[in-house]
C-alpha cells in the first residue's frame, strides 16, 4: 500500500497499564491541554468527507457529485450540501481543525455559513468566543 503526501497523523498520548493480568488503556490525565481541545467528531468528519470529496472532483478521479453519491450510497443532494464545507474560509478552518475550537453553530448552521463572505463567517460560526 502507498503513502500519500497529504496524509494526516493524529498522535493521542495514552497509557498502557495491566489491569487484574490484562492490558488496559487509560486516555490522558484529565486537565492536559490534549483534553481542552475536544471538537465535535460530526463536525471534523464532516469537513474531511467534504475537503476528500473536493478532492476526487478536481484530481478527476470522480467526474460528477453524482459519481460521488453514488460511491458513498447517499443521495446526491447531500454530497452537494456537505461539499460546500470545504469552501469556509481559511481562519474558521484553523479554528475548527487545528486550534479545535467546537463552534456555536451545528454542522447544517455550518454550511449555511459558507454562504457568507469570508470576513463574516468568523462571527457566525464562532458567535459567543469571538
Amino acid at each position: 500500500m502507498t503513502q500519500s503526501n497529504d496524509t494526516t497523523r493524529v498522535f493521542i498520548p495514552l497509557t498502557q497499564r495491566r489491569r487484574n493480568g490484562r492490558p488496559c488503556i487509560l486516555p490522558p490525565e484529565p486537565g492536559t491541554h490534549f483534553q481542552s481541545r475536544s471538537q465535535d467528531p460530526h463536525i471534523l468528519r464532516a469537513l474531511g468527507r467534504a475537503w476528500a470529496w473536493r478532492r476526487q472532483l478536481e484530481t478527476g478521479e470522480a467526474a460528477t457529485i453524482h459519481d460521488i453519491a453514488e460511491a458513498e450510497k447517499v443521495t446526491d443532494r447531500f454530497v452537494s450540501r456537505m461539499l460546500r464545507l470545504a469552501y469556509l474560509s481559511p481562519d474558521v478552518l484553523e479554528r475548527l481543525v487545528v486550534s479545535r475550537d467546537p463552534p456555536s453553530v451545528s454542522v447544517i448552521d455550518l454550511i449555511e455559513a459558507v454562504n457568507l463572505p469570508w470576513a463574516e463567517q468568523m462571527g457566525r460560526v464562532f458567535e459567543d468566543r469571538h
